[in-house]
């Protein structure tokens, strides 16, 4: 059943739009369903942003040309070249400065009656209660599962609506957790999945528009929540297929055994997300690093020495196209079957893009009894830092 929404935020005494507010809200303005009341509650709203990447690009334009009047904005990275595909408030000559301090200038020059407020670190469990507390409305812009649970648990201990989203390829969800009789996180997800098993944009990919479409979904539930208008994505879990150009909606019920929202809560207070997911910071899991490895530049050395090392590359077609050391392309999902193209007699050296694949495919291949055999440390990403500038990185 579609939730019909209340107004999250209240007129404060007598506000006003100034006569420039006006001409620029003018589109909203003679909208019967906006208004200079809308209007008047969007300027008033404070939402915060979780991530100012690809979800966050779409979301922090578009809430900030709607008015709404008070912008945070957590995040602690600084902008890549492989962002520009998809974050769209940056551009070329923000490459290397942080995240934040090109957002806000775009933001500000977008729209200079707002406030933007900026938190240029990373969300934890010491500090997320307290950045979150000063906000209406939480939107999680975020791409991994610790921050994701953190987000959750954050808005239920404090009681507001956290707007989701999350993408990957081509393919997108969009749903509102934490909204008064409605499930969170965890009712849909009550566990993790294992560390590794679903792979980051980095390493899967993601079409440049798809974050467009997710975050402009985000960005119009958002302002519904402050408006009070329309049916929410409370319960309700879209989903978005660009490929077949599909949406789908799957019913979202509250699990009453749920530990942070069901009616018995067994976590009354932020815990260790790091460890609750499986992982330690940004470290990888710890079967991927007890594998022999070998650098760049000790690989290199070895191969002007004249040496037989057979280089085994585990990525995809795809990936070896856009660059590679002419090695034997067996991608990590076909080695099993394809083992017996190895020889065991002879030395070794697996690489991926960043070396997390290829020290799985070492340590599958030594328990299989290769014993000559090393993970290039850092992949391929690592030998173009270290050995040949001319290789493209992706």
């Amino acid at each position: 059943m579609a939730t019909k929404l209340e107004p999250l935020t209240s007129a404060q005494a007598e506000p006003k739009l100034s006569k420039e507010e006006i001409l620029r809200y003018s589109r909203h303005l003679i909208m019967p369903e906006v208004g200079m009341e809308g209007q008047l509650k969007l300027k008033q709203a404070k939402v915060l942003l979780v991530g100012a990447g690809g979800l966050g690009a779409p979301l922090g334009l578009y809430l900030a040309a709607a008015g709404v009047g008070q912008l945070g904005l957590v995040d602690f990275d600084v902008v890549d070249f492989t962002n520009l595909q998809r974050q769209v408030t940056f551009s070329t000559s923000d490459v290397g400065r942080p995240k934040l301090e090109a957002a806000r200038k775009r933001l500000s020059g977008l729209n200079p009656e707002i406030q933007i407020d900026t938190y240029e670190t990373r969300l934890t469990s010491q500090n997320a209660l307290e950045i979150l507390r000063e906000y209406d409305i939480i939107v999680d812009g975020t791409d991994n599962f610790p921050t994701r649970y953190l987000v959750n648990d954050a808005c239920i201990l404090l009681g507001k609506p956290n707007v989701y989203g999350s993408i990957f390829r081509f393919e997108g969800q969009a749903t509102i957790f934490g909204y008064p009789g409605g499930p969170c996180y965890r009712c849909l997800y009550p566990e993790p999945p294992p560390p590794g098993l679903v792979p980051s944009c980095a390493e899967g990919g993601v079409l440049g528009v798809l974050p467009g479409i997710v975050g402009a979904i985000q960005a119009m539930e958002t302002i519904k929540l402050i408006l009070g208008r329309g049916d929410a994505l409370v319960g309700r879990l879209l989903l978005f297929d660009a490929l077949a150009m599909r949406f789908r909606e799957l019913k979202l019920r509250k699990n009453s055994a749920c530990p942070v929202c069901g009616e018995h809560r067994t976590i009354t207070q932020l815990i260790d997300y790091e460890e609750f997911c499986g992982i330690r910071g940004e470290e990888a899991p710890a079967a991927t690093t007890q594998v022999p490895e070998i650098t760049p530049r000790e690989l290199k050395a070895r191969l002007d020495r004249g040496d037989e090392v057979f280089i085994l590359d585990v990525r995809e077609p795809h990936e070896y196209q856009i660059c590679n050391l002419r090695g034997h392309l067996i991608p990590l999902g076909d080695l099993p079957r394809r083992v017996h193209e190895l020889d065991s007699s002879r030395e070794i050296v697996a690489h991926c893009r960043s070396g997390k694949r290829s020290a799985e495919a070492v340590d599958f291949l030594r328990k299989a009894g290769f014993r000559k055999i090393w993970n290039l440390k850092g992949g391929i990403l690592a030998w173009s830092d270290e050995v040949d500038p001319s290789l493209p990185k992706y």
